[in-house]
C-alpha cells in the first residue's frame, strides 16, 4: 500500500539534520564546509539550479562557491581549475554542473575530480 509523505516537513528534517553536522565539522575542523560549484556557460537552467544550490548551503551553513566560466572554456582550463581546486584544503565539495557544452568532454572532467570531493558521486570510484 502507497504511503503519503509530507515533503515539506520530510526535506525541513534533512536540512536540519545537515545544519547540524555542518555546524559539527565547523566546529571540530575550525572552518566551515566549503563546496565549490563549477558552471560552464549560461545555460538558463543550470543558472537557476546553480543559485538554487548557492541559497541551500547558505541556509544550512557551507561555504557555496560558484565559479562561472564561459562558455568558450577549453577543457584544458576547466581541467586545471579542477586540480587546483582537488589540491585546495579548504575545498571540501566539488561540483560540475551538467551539461557541460559539447566541446567538453563530461567523462574525462568528472574522472578528474578527487574522488573525496566528488559531491555528485559521478566518478567512477565513487559510482561504482
Amino acid at each position: 500500500m502507497a504511503q503519503i509523505i509530507d515533503g515539506k516537513l520530510v526535506s525541513g528534517e534533512i536540512r536540519k539534520s545537515i545544519k547540524n553536522r555542518a555546524a559539527a565539522f565547523e566546529e571540530s575542523h575550525g572552518k566551515k564546509a566549503h563546496l565549490a560549484v563549477i558552471l560552464v556557460g549560461d545555460d538558463p537552467a543550470s543558472c537557476i539550479y546553480v543559485r538554487n544550490k548557492q541559497k541551500a548551503c547558505e541556509k544550512v551553513g557551507i561555504i557555496g562557491e560558484t565559479i562561472l566560466l564561459k562558455e568558450d572554456t577549453t577543457e584544458g582550463e576547466l581541467l586545471e581549475l579542477t586540480d587546483s581546486l582537488n589540491k585546495n584544503p579548504d575545498v571540501n565539495g566539488i561540483l560540475v554542473q551538467m551539461p557541460l557544452p559539447e566541446h567538453l568532454n563530461e567523462e574525462s572532467i568528472i574522472e578528474h575530480i578527487d574522488p573525496g570531493k566528488d559531491v555528485d558521486g559521478l566518478h567512477s570510484v565513487n559510482a561504482g
